[in-house]
């Protein structure tokens, strides 16, 4: 698995309650949202496939 900086993560995060605080929602779903795709990109090609689940009514 790649080495993920857990420390940078958390830092984003912060960044992203700190963006919910002040009431901008849409910014921090964006935030979240590049996170996510961010994190997932790093995830190793050779790993095995994970079964899709159906999301959650709120992810959907």
């Amino acid at each position: 698995m790649s080495d993920i900086d857990a420390l940078a993560v958390a830092r984003r995060i912060d960044t992203v309650l700190d963006i919910l605080v002040a009431g901008d929602y849409h910014s921090a779903i964006r935030n979240l949202e590049i996170l996510k795709s961010e994190l997932l990109a790093r995830k190793d090609s050779d790993s095995a496939p994970e079964s899709a689940q159906p999301k959650a009514p709120w992810e959907v």
